[in-house]
């Protein structure tokens, strides 16, 4: 009877288990720009991400997120992001990005085991502690690190060239300043680091920027929006080339992010922009 009783508990507990981890919190939602979802609902500030929570962002729609580590979540339109994991005590991070633009401010990870780790359907980011992007478009990943180290390693099938079939991706480390695009077209000289234009940079930041305000109470703008683009292609011979696709600018009043935003400030950052001169 005992073990009877001992076997139907530790049946219920193992069923559970699933159910208890995908309960678990990850963090909150500190901002946002309607039009924006959480599991396919209406999300609002100060509403609470569990495991496996996927968020989604609209045409205007933009999203900002504190996991419960202290790193941030900026969610940029048209994107669609999966929180698989965050566990701040055993340091265990585990994003993916359907589609779209995120930018990753992340606290350092100081346990020999730990990890922060983002997916896209061609690459897998990983690092210990920094502030980058990853954008994902027309079956591309682009990476941009803005502090500290990224290691990007492409999936199978868009490993580097020279690599025999079976044989693992070879990974690129972007340092600060620089940027990488992977794809499935791979170019001659295998995926490289480049310098990412200053240009580039603030655009992925303003891309990905959710201000404080409400959008309805925010300072009208001289000038009429634009939508903005970051693509760059693989060009034969040349190894990797920048494209960018830009609507027409206006001269005044654009609100950029500053550059060069370091984790501990990533909160501050997310909300304060100047106006360029």
């Amino acid at each position: 009877m005992f073990k009877s009783l001992l076997s139907i508990s530790l049946s219920l507990l193992l069923a559970a288990t699933p159910l208890y981890a995908q309960n678990q919190t990850a963090g909150e939602v500190k901002a946002l720009i309607p039009a924006a979802s959480r599991n396919a609902r209406s999300v609002n500030v100060r509403d609470s991400l569990e495991w496996n929570d996927l968020l989604k962002t609209g045409t205007q729609g933009r999203l900002r997120a504190e996991l419960t580590s202290g790193s941030i979540l900026s969610l940029g339109s048209n994107s669609e992001l999966q929180v698989v994991q965050h566990d701040a005590v055993s340091q265990q991070t585990s994003l993916v990005v359907n589609y779209g633009k995120l930018r990753n401010q992340v606290t350092r990870i100081t346990r020999p085991d730990g990890k922060y780790e983002v997916r896209t359907p061609n690459a897998v980011i990983g690092v210990i502690g920094t502030d980058f992007y990853v954008g994902y478009a027309n079956n591309r990943t682009t990476v941009i690190c803005y502090v500290g180290k990224v290691e990007v390693t492409p999936a199978p099938g868009a490993k580097v060239l020279g690599k025999k079939a079976g044989e693992a991706a070879a990974a690129v480390i972007l340092l600060a300043g620089q940027m990488v695009v992977i794809g499935w077209d791979i170019p001659p000289g295998g995926y490289q680091a480049t310098s990412t234009p200053p240009e580039v940079a603030e655009l992925s930041m303003e891309d990905t920027n959710v201000p404080e305000e409400p959008v309805s109470v925010r300072r009208e703008r001289t000038h009429s929006h634009r939508n903005v683009w970051i693509g760059v292609e693989m060009v034969a011979g040349l190894g990797l080339g920048l494209g960018l696709g830009l609507a027409k600018r206006g001269s005044s009043g654009t609100c950029i992010c500053p550059t060069g935003t370091t984790s501990a400030s990533a909160s501050a950052s997310s909300s304060s922009c100047t106006s360029p001169k």
